[in-house]
């Protein structure tokens, strides 16, 4: 068998990793701040998609259309 040395730890070393880990978990966790950025592009891309379907010609409007520029253009 293995000769295992029982290392001791000591509260304030323990509380001190635990420190650590919570300081590491926080830095990657999002602020408020992130998180209201996050909500403004979010808004900010739903108005430009809203502008697009507002301003975009549909297909149905698109076919007749092309078909009277093409009757234009073999009458000339």
């Amino acid at each position: 068998m293995k000769n295992t040395k029982e290392k001791k730890i000591t509260n304030l070393e323990l509380l001190d990793s635990i420190n650590r880990s919570f300081s590491k978990m926080e830095e990657k966790m999002a602020t408020k701040s992130d998180m209201e950025e996050l909500k403004n592009k979010i808004e900010k891309i739903d108005k430009r998609l809203d502008y697009y379907a507002d301003t975009k010609v549909s297909y149905d409007n698109f076919k007749p259309l092309v078909k009277r520029v093409n009757a234009l253009e073999k009458a000339k």
